[in-house]
């Protein structure tokens, strides 16, 4: 018995991929909002009844594409930082490397990237279980910075009006605890302005505008870093 099950669940994960990666490439053809099991089933040479054994609703299968690519940008990111630390890397290097790492991750996926970072797909609402993979990434980042403020190496205090005090203590409560209220601030709209650069990027926006984008994105990764109080280099 134990042979037969461990087979069938070798199939059940053969099928679930195979059923992904076909929905990756729907993406990539028209977008996730056109996403449909129907298609993918045809496409496969499934009949829609079979594959929703695996995946009962559109939603079902965009949760499960959502969470692989945030698994996937996660993975590039701390791969990246893991590097840096074993070299020894200051905390600035360290940002700059996942933020490298990012960049690449969405220029060979841009179309997961479009499904994690995109517009909203109509109708659909992410389920709590996204929230894990999703964090991955800032996850990181906020490592990075209470590594720097927790050894002095480099960590300065950004400007941040008293208005704001009360907003930037209540993230640090939820997300960043051991962070300055000035660094989380900061570092939230650092999060913003880097995903606004790869989807600049990525979707069109820089075309004649820039053309230099490796050098362009380093230096405003290098701004973005300074900006959360990262001033050593």
């Amino acid at each position: 018995m134990s042979t037969v099950r461990g087979a069938r669940e070798r199939a059940r994960i053969e099928v679930t991929a195979a059923i992904k990666d076909e929905a990756r490439r729907a993406l990539a053809a028209e977008g996730a909002a056109k996403l449909s099991l129907r298609a993918v089933a045809r496409e496969l040479g499934m009949v829609s009844s079979a594959l929703y054994r695996y995946f009962p609703s559109r939603d079902d299968l965009l949760t499960a594409l959502i969470i692989d690519a945030y698994d996937s940008i996660g993975a590039a990111a701390e791969h990246a930082d893991a590097a840096s630390v074993a070299a020894g890397a200051p905390p600035r290097a360290r940002w700059t490397a996942v933020c490298e790492a990012v960049r690449g991750w969405a220029l060979e996926r841009p179309h997961e990237y479009a499904l994690i970072y995109g517009s909203p797909v109509p109708g659909y609402s992410a389920p709590p279980d996204t929230v894990g993979p999703a964090s991955r990434v800032a996850n990181i980042l906020i490592g990075i910075l209470r590594a720097a403020y927790g050894d002095g190496r480099g960590l300065a205090l950004p400007p941040l009006p008293d208005a704001l005090r009360p907003e930037a203590a209540r993230m640090t409560a939820d997300f960043a605890e051991g962070l300055p209220p000035e660094v989380t601030a900061a570092l939230v709209g650092a999060w913003a302005q880097l995903v606004g650069l790869l989807s600049f990027e990525l979707f069109g926006q820089f075309n004649r505008v820039v053309e230099e984008r490796d050098l362009f994105f380093a230096h405003a990764v290098d701004r973005l870093a300074y900006g959360v109080g990262l001033t050593a280099v």
